[in-house]
């Protein structure tokens, strides 16, 4: 592999506005190479900056400090030799797949006539052949990532940035599209020299990329690095490819939720990500795991395929076990600890006792609000204070997800109650008498 320089970043930071003016730090010191030849896959949490990083390097916003070049070139807007597929399609729902795909070759001023032989051809390319004059709505999911991604490549890109591009797409017809982009790259029937790929998919990273970059959160920053030496095409069945995959879930667990000490609640800030998951898939991860299948301990890629769920959906359930003590996360395996047994065994009246109290003991944020609600004189409170407190740390749109998570868990857990037409939480009834 040519160890030429398509993509250099270099101390890349960048910072967003709060609601209250303060700026939260998204990215911080980022150091990047993309080599001629290469594709490199992006791993990390939500909130890591993975689809902020992107749009820097695609010119799309500018970072607060720090050089990004392009073949050493600085990048101060769009650059020609790099184009960007995108998670949602945004496809313009008003013109045909053959308008969507030139779209990008009338930005740069090609006469009509060589637009339209280009994008013919990048069709027949992707499989879209003889669907250049249908509108959007007609096309499945799959067909309209295949025009995202022919409108990127009919420019004749030297880097293509893809942002969870098959992420919205059902697994079978996923894994079709990224075997059809390796087909193209590996058989060098597009000119693009590099591809980096944002993705959730443990599975999909280790099939796809020659390296995988892990970004730490809160703030973004690289914090390792695996090397993929398997030739292309993979088996995933085999045992190099399954020993990587085991890898890389341990490099992914290896999160801050990790180090906290149950039962110490200010380990973490109380403006604390909490992952965004739900009681009932907390709880039928535990269930999983308890069964004599398992018997309290899984593999994580065992455990995704005998759930068939994504992975984007699963470590958020992964951190909430660990977080709350009911689970521990080791080198990609995943173990009930004493309490989350108990917690599997319990009556349903016990299992949200445990809950609650789990809540107190990790989660400062609950505790807040629970100890908030025992000093003031009537044991109501309105939800605003709390969430403005969210604000000072997070995104309001993240405060807004962030609380409505410790509302859900804290109700459930029976640590207080929250009336949803006057947004405001209540000490439980019980406790009141």
């Amino acid at each position: 592999m040519s160890q030429n320089v398509l993509i250099q970043l270099d101390g890349v930071a960048k910072s967003f506005r709060l609601s209250d003016g303060t700026a939260r730090m998204v990215l911080d010191n980022v150091d990047f190479r993309l080599h001629d030849g290469e594709i490199v896959a992006l791993l990390g949490k939500s909130g890591s900056g993975k689809s902020t990083l992107l749009r820097i390097m695609a010119g799309l916003i500018p970072a607060d400090s720090g050089n990004i070049r392009y073949r050493g070139n600085p990048i101060y807007g769009p650059a020609a030799g790099i184009a960007m597929v995108f998670q949602s399609f945004a496809l313009f729902p008003w013109l045909t797949v053959q308008q969507n795909v030139e779209l990008g070759l009338e930005a740069q001023g090609v006469p009509i006539a060589e637009r339209e032989k280009r994008a013919d051809a990048v069709l027949e390319l992707i499989g879209l052949s003889g669907f250049g004059g249908a509108l959007p709505r007609e096309l499945s999911g799959g067909m309209k990532q295949r025009v995202g991604i022919a409108r990127a490549l009919v420019t004749n890109p030297d880097v293509l940035l893809m942002d969870e591009a098959f992420s919205a797409l059902d697994v079978l017809t996923g894994e079709t599209l990224r075997d059809d982009m390796l087909e193209l790259w590996d058989g060098q029937l597009i000119p693009t020299k590099g591809i980096l790929i944002v993705s959730h998919n443990i599975e999909e990273a280790v099939m796809m990329a020659d390296r995988i970059l892990f970004l730490s959160s809160d703030p973004g920053r690289v914090r390792c690095e695996v090397r993929v030496d398997l030739p292309r095409p993979r088996n995933v069945d085999s045992q190099e490819v399954r020993a990587l995959i085991d890898e890389v879930y341990a490099l992914m667990t290896m999160r801050a939720v990790q180090e906290v000490v149950v039962g110490v609640a200010a380990a973490i800030p109380i403006a604390y990500r909490l992952p965004e998951t739900d009681i009932s898939r907390i709880e039928g991860v535990l269930d999983l795991l308890a069964d004599e299948q398992f018997d309290g301990r899984a593999d994580l890629p065992q455990l995704s395929e005998e759930t068939e769920l994504p992975d984007e959906e699963l470590f958020p359930a992964y951190e909430a076990l660990a977080l709350l003590g009911l689970a521990f996360l080791d080198k990609g395996d995943i173990s009930l600890t004493p309490l989350g047994r108990r917690y599997v065994e319990a009556s349903q009246s016990v299992k949200k006792a445990i809950f609650g109290e789990q809540l107190l003991a990790c989660v400062p944020l609950a505790a807040h609000i629970r100890h908030s609600l025992e000093s003031d004189v009537t044991g109501a409170l309105s939800e605003k204070p709390f969430l403005e407190l969210l604000k000072e740390s997070l995104e309001a749109d993240e405060a807004g997800r962030v609380l409505e998570v410790a509302v859900e868990w804290g109700r459930y857990g029976e640590i207080y109650e929250y009336d949803f037409h006057t947004g405001r939480l209540t000490l439980p009834e019980k406790e009141e008498e």
